[in-house]
Order: structure tokens, then C-alpha cells, then sequence
């Protein structure tokens, strides 16, 4: 499996962000060829310092790290990442990998 992990920071209008990534994100994202699980966080994000600066942390599952390179070059990847553009002025960071069991 491979992992897309997408980490938002704090928007200035949380309700405006959240209204948009759920009413209007998800639905785009889902449509995305390949997409195995997509999950959030419940609640606020933190360290084991103390609060985080992101609002809300995404990971997508795919099948491989091809399958994400796929997505992305698909017109609904394409169109996902354009929307970052509607809600995300905050800043957003991604990280891909591999995963494995130990």
C-alpha cells in the first residue's frame, strides 16, 4: 500500500474551510481513480508537545506509489489539486511513501 498524508494548516475562517473541504473537497477527491480509504482526523491535531499547526491532517490510501502518480495525473486529480486554490490559503503540506507491516 502507499500513503498520501495531506496536512492543512489553521485557515483564518476554520467554519469556511471545513464547509468547503467536506461539502466540496471530499466529493471531488473521491472520484479519484485508485483511491482505496480516505481519512481525517477526529478533532484537534497534536503533538507530544502540544498543539500542532495543522487543522486537519488527510491520508489517502492507494495500492502503490504508480497508483498515486496516476491520480494525480488523472482530470479528477487534477481537478482535486486545482480546488486547493478555493480553501487551502493557509498552506498545505503533502508527503508520499510506501508502507509495509513490522
Amino acid at each position: 500500500m502507499a500513503k498520501l498524508v495531506v496536512m492543512y494548516n489553521k485557515p483564518a475562517d476554520a467554519a469556511a474551510f471545513d464547509a468547503h473541504y467536506f461539502n466540496r473537497h471530499v466529493p471531488l477527491a473521491k472520484t479519484i481513480p485508485g483511491l482505496r480509504a480516505y481519512e481525517v482526523n477526529a478533532g484537534p491535531v497534536a503533538t507530544p508537545a502540544g498543539p500542532a499547526p495543522y487543522h486537519l491532517i488527510a491520508t489517502l490510501t492507494f495500492d502503490d506509489m504508480a497508483a498515486i502518480g496516476a491520480a494525480f495525473a488523472s482530470a479528477e486529480g487534477q481537478a482535486t489539486a486545482a480546488d486547493l486554490a478555493n480553501f487551502a490559503q493557509a498552506g498545505v503540506q503533502m508527503v508520499m511513501f510506501e508502507t509495509r507491516e513490522v
